[in-house]
């Protein structure tokens, strides 16, 4: 792993996690051509994308200069494929191709909008698997290498999650993961008055239960016990704050969603220190990245979902004891 310093480097990371650029650019210096790679590679998803770009610099203003996809797209399509290695055996290279999105919305970031280019795949990528990521420009080759994570069990809630008393989430690392952060997510529906066929499926992220929702395994090897604790009384007050009882209008409490998202070691680290950038003063900071010939990242994650009734102390109090709305079920 190698730590980079950069002078006027912007990442484009909005599609994924988050958007950081560097605010230092040196207007006069000599234009060197360097790789930007941003990728985080899931074998649950249906479609791998990769985004590559390149540095820029150019006299004027950089904030102008980022409005111009010239800027950082080559104008031309690199050659990138993906080198899978299982036990030694290697798996048939898959060709990357390439696909304008339009998801990026104005003030998401100072780059371009709303089009972005991206590299991408849709062959199935195997979890057992180690990836190579290879990008052929002219005379130089831009490489980088993850594995992936598979799939792991949420040992707790069970059947039901329950908010009368404090609780701890609890499952078991997985392999190549380092990173693991918690969302949970209160559903529930919401009806017009005197009907039952008008109804609104809504959901609470329940933010407010942790007081940090990220836990990290002590190495990658995976089978060691988590755990993060939660705040049963926070359930309530969350709903309080969000929700407000309105005349006539009922409730119906759904399932709850704990989802744990796991991230590879190069994911967390590069996030733990973009983060502690994000909050320094200080005016040049290191640069993170695991990609040989270039800078970025190129990583992976793997998420899973357990959905849980709400506990029937939990139902009832909210219903009895809160002014929300809730009633029981009739149907």
């Amino acid at each position: 792993m190698k730590k980079k310093r950069t002078s006027f480097i912007f990442f484009i990371l909005g599609i994924l996690l988050f958007t950081r650029c560097s605010n230092e650019v040196d207007l006069y210096a000599d234009y060197k051509d360097i790789t930007i790679v941003y990728g985080v590679l899931n074998a649950s998803e249906d479609t791998s994308w990769i985004k590559i770009t390149k540095a820029f610099s150019g006299p004027g203003n950089a904030l102008i200069i980022a409005h111009n996809p010239d800027s950082s797209n080559y104008p031309y399509k690199l050659n990138a494929t993906l080198n899978g290695r299982v036990n030694s055996n290697d798996l048939p290279p898959i060709s990357l191709d390439t696909m304008t999105i339009y998801h990026k919305l104005e003030g998401d970031s100072v780059f371009y909008y709303p089009k972005q280019l991206m590299y991408f795949t849709t062959e199935p990528l195997d979890v057992n698997a180690t990836y190579t990521l290879n990008i052929e420009n002219k005379q130089q080759t831009t490489s980088a290498v993850t594995p992936l994570i598979g799939n792991f069990t949420i040992t707790y809630p069970f059947n039901t999650m329950d908010f009368m008393f404090d609780h701890d989430i609890k499952w078991n690392s997985v392999k190549n993961a380092k990173r693991y952060e918690v969302t949970t997510i209160f559903n529930y529906k919401e009806f017009l008055p005197g009907t039952y066929e008008y109804t609104l499926n809504l959901f609470i992220n329940l933010k407010s239960i942790y007081t940090n929702p990220v836990q990290v395994s002590k190495d990658t090897e995976g089978g060691e016990n988590m755990e993060l604790p939660y705040k049963g009384e926070n359930f309530f007050t969350e709903l309080e704050n969000k929700l407000e009882d309105i005349p006539n209008v009922q409730r119906w409490t759904g399932p709850v969603d704990v989802m744990i998202s796991a991230g590879s070691e190069v994911l967390h680290y590069y996030i733990e220190i973009n983060d502690a950038a994000a909050n320094s003063i200080l005016q040049e900071l290191p640069n993170y990245t695991n990609i040989n010939n270039g800078t970025g990242i190129f990583a992976s994650r793997h998420s899973v979902v357990k959905s849980t009734k709400l506990s029937g102390a939990t139902e009832r109090t909210l219903v009895e004891d809160y002014n929300l709305g809730f009633k029981y079920k009739t149907k």
